[in-house]
């Protein structure tokens, strides 16, 4: 059961890619949620060096991050940020919670104010939405939305399951949202979590 608390929280979103995760976080954001995205940080060291956004030099940067810090990287180098964002007196929703070793960071520094929710979708209709998807230029909310082919999608699914253990927050999560119809039925979820947590 969910420990509820009248503290500043912590909401990290877990799932595959084209479950949903942006949608929720945005719907969070509208709730009064500030918004982090871990994945900024590869961003930032991207412009930071002058290197074109694409999938080439942002696995590199991945890749070198993990090496340096670990496989919880991206949760290390965040924690500043969520504490910033905390001592502001603002709960944070975490878009792009992927590794196990992640998690394992934030449950050890947040403890019960870390809630997990998992965003699911069958892998058919994510790869269907993924294979929708429509920019023009690879911006930093392009990058969230980015389009693969089916076979793409299934290969980024295998890949951050073996290589990334993607699989360990989804398992662990709070609470997970079923996000198979529209958007309207995904928000009514939403709200029953939020009021599990308040």
């Amino acid at each position: 059961m969910i420990m509820k608390t009248n503290t500043n929280k912590i909401v990290a979103i877990v799932g595959m890619c084209g479950a949903g995760k942006s949608q929720v976080a945005d719907y969070l954001v509208e709730r009064g949620y500030a918004y982090l995205r871990f994945g900024q940080v590869t961003l930032d060291l991207l412009k930071a060096q002058g290197l074109e956004i694409n999938e080439a030099n942002e696995k590199k940067i991945r890749e070198g991050l993990r090496r340096e810090h670990g496989m919880g990287a991206y949760a290390k180098l965040n924690l500043s940020k969520i504490n910033e964002m905390l001592n502001e007196g603002k709960s944070v929703v975490v878009d792009g919670l992927y590794s196990w070793s992640e998690y394992k960071v934030l449950k050890e520094n947040y403890k019960d104010k870390l809630y997990v929710l998992a965003v699911y979708a069958p892998p058919k209709l994510r790869y269907e939405r993924l294979s929708q998807r429509v920019h023009n230029k690879l911006n930093d909310d392009a990058v969230r939305f980015r389009m693969l082919t089916p076979e793409q999608a299934q290969a980024r699914d295998y890949a951050e399951i073996e290589n990334i253990e993607k699989g360990g927050p989804i398992v662990m999560a709070d609470y997970t949202i079923i996000n198979n119809a529209d958007f309207n039925k995904m928000y009514k979820q939403i709200d029953e979590f939020l009021k599990l947590i308040s």
